[in-house]
């Protein structure tokens, strides 16, 4: 296959940009020290569809679609057109626009837990607000959490209990710098499709837990029979609210979502990414008698209701109805997983693509030990140079297609054999000619 060439313009402006902003980026899933640093583009010119392009002119076939946001593809004609018309007529006024309850009415036709919303434009914020929402509707301080859930105060507080707490949800390692050290124990984590650990928790701080939040599925993870009802169970006998974590599942693995999946209602869900398929938005819904509670409470802000994320919302969820989007996508993802694990066994790689089909994770066997890093590097390396982003987390789009499969299919036929030929040299390491990947933003669910 073709060969991108270095993307040299792209580094001289990250170069600038490590200068004047702190780590480089906004998000830390887009730092090019992730994947392959030197030949990862750390920025893109334009998009379209399932592609985009560097300052360089590489063009990539992308399966990871803006961490899994841009559900229909990139620059969407019906979105893109929404909102390009709304913006004609104003984006924020000095008061509310209808939008806002258009859709609302929306939402809760859709999600099954749904019976109020408030918006906002991020999945963090989503959180923080759910988890506010949810301490003051019980009077109670203490929340017990698994998986990631943003960057807040009240997530982060968990390692103020000792460094590690998070080291499986977020960041190894991560200093709770900047946090105040009063929040120690407010929250406190529990382990994927393990009961018995929250329960322990339950136990422990019985009477004082407001509120459990965790993704429902996340990658590879998916939840074990009887975990999810368990949870429900268990929150309901200790008068504890349960939030789930949508931010990712909803709008990608069915229009209701984990809940709708699994068959599991919450009480609060939030949601952000697919929502608005990449433009800034995000929601909290949930039971109404849970909900109310926000009325009372200072959650504020002037853009959480701008009437482009309002718009860019309520097409995309329209769009996704209408074009059956998300059975397409699922279609796609069985693709990709069939083809992945064929190629990979065909060259004797213990690698398979894991999870829903709507977000697929590629897992490495244990078996490689140590060397599992270096392999992931090796393959990102070699995919990237082939002009191919991706990494191990699979977010196909509703732009995809079939040749995109063909084209993927062709990359591994060239990419597997290297990988082979590595291990089985014992110097899969000695092949990367990029730096090796730092584990900055491992997310996981247990």
């Amino acid at each position: 296959m073709e060969q991108i060439k270095r993307p040299e313009r792209s580094y001289e402006a990250y170069d600038r940009a490590l200068a004047l902003i702190p780590g480089g980026t906004q998000l830390i899933s887009r730092r090019p020290q992730l994947y392959a640093p030197g030949l990862t583009p750390p920025y893109a010119a334009s998009a379209a569809g399932a592609r985009f392009t560097d300052l360089d002119g590489n063009t990539y076939l992308d399966t990871m679609m803006c961490v899994g946001a841009a559900i229909l593809g990139y620059a969407d004609e019906a979105v893109d057109a929404a909102v390009v018309a709304q913006i004609r007529h104003g984006t924020a006024y000095s008061v509310s626009s209808p939008l806002e309850l258009e859709l609302a009415e929306e939402l809760v036709a859709t999600i099954p837990c749904a019976e109020m919303v408030r918006y906002c434009k991020g999945g963090g914020e989503a959180n923080a607000i759910a988890v506010r929402i949810a301490r003051a509707a019980t009077g109670r301080e203490i929340v017990l959490f698994c998986g990631y859930h943003g960057w807040q105060d009240w997530y982060l507080a968990a390692n103020l209990e000792g460094e590690h707490v998070l080291d499986s949800h977020l960041l190894p390692g991560i200093q709770p710098r900047g946090i105040p050290n009063g929040l120690r124990g407010t929250a406190l984590p529990f382990r994927y499709n393990d009961l018995a650990s929250l329960e322990e928790q339950l136990a422990r701080h019985r009477g004082e837990v407001a509120c459990i939040i965790l993704e429902a599925s996340r990658g590879a993870s998916l939840p074990a029979p009887g975990f999810l009802e368990g949870v429900r169970a268990l929150a309901d006998a200790h008068g504890a609210l349960l939030i789930f974590d949508e931010v990712v599942t909803g709008f990608r693995i069915a229009l209701g979502g984990a809940q709708e999946c699994f068959g599991v209602l919450p009480d609060l869900a939030t949601y952000a990414k697919a929502i608005s398929n990449g433009y800034a938005m995000g929601a909290v819904v949930g039971r109404r008698e849970v909900m109310q509670v926000a009325a009372e409470l200072f959650i504020s802000s002037t853009y959480w209701s701008d009437a482009v994320g309002l718009t860019a919302a309520l097409t995309t969820l329209r769009e996704l109805r209408r074009r059956d989007a998300l059975a397409y996508v699922g279609a796609l993802g069985e693709g990709f997983r069939a083809r992945f694990d064929a190629a990979a066994a065909a060259h004797g790689l213990r690698m398979r693509a894991e999870g829903l089909p709507q977000q697929l994770a590629i897992v490495l066997d244990e078996g490689y030990g140590t060397a599992r890093r270096a392999i992931k590097d090796l393959y990102v390396q070699e995919m990237t140079r082939r002009g191919f982003f991706t990494s191990l987390g699979v977010s196909l789009s509703a732009a995809h297609r079939e040749a995109d499969l063909d084209e993927l299919d062709a990359g591994w036929a060239e990419v597997f054999p290297l990988l082979a030929a590595a291990i089985a040299a014992g110097n899969v390491a000695g092949r990367l000619e990029v730096a090796p990947s730092i584990d900055a933003f491992r997310r996981q669910v247990g």
